[in-house]
């Protein structure tokens, strides 16, 4: 059986994850605990790793079965079929998550306006402001040399 990742409603993730357990699909959202500050108090809570991310494990004929849960959207799409995780991939994230020695983990994006210190390549050291981000690349403002630089980039993950 195949991991496939379900898009969820914002802020759903749980309780997607909990209900598609309720009805017997195996599925795992990974969860982080980070402290979170009010005005009149800090409290840790558990929030999901990846924002509307549910990962669930059936087969390729099941799939239908998880739009049964209030809260899923849809499937990820990658080159045009339901994107399937490795189960080396969510192995690690497990065993990453489980980690002690771990103590902060968080997943950022680059958004318009982010100020950012370029740290390799022909530019490297020099200050930029990010001016738009695609799929594909991002358009930096170098400020100091007073260009303009449209830069690619690759997926990691």
């Amino acid at each position: 059986m195949n991991w496939y990742v379900v898009y969820t409603k914002p802020k759903w993730e749980k309780k997607v994850a909990e209900k598609l357990s309720e009805i017997g699909i195996v599925c795992y959202c990974p969860l982080i605990t980070q402290i979170k500050q009010w005005s009149d108090r800090k409290k840790k809570v558990e929030v999901p790793l990846f924002n509307s991310y549910v990962f669930v494990q059936l087969s390729e004929t099941d799939r239908n079965l998880v739009f049964q849960v209030a809260g899923v959207i849809r499937y990820l799409f990658w080159l045009g079929k339901a994107a399937i995780v490795r189960n080396e991939e969510i192995i690690t994230i497990k065993k990453c998550l489980s980690d002690k020695s771990v103590s902060d983990i968080s997943i950022v994006s680059y958004k318009k306006g982010d100020k950012i210190k370029l740290e390799s390549g022909i530019f490297s050291s020099q200050n930029a402001v990010i001016q738009e981000v695609t799929n594909t690349h991002y358009i930096l403002v170098l400020e100091s040399l007073g260009c303009i630089l449209k830069m690619k980039y690759k997926k990691d993950v």
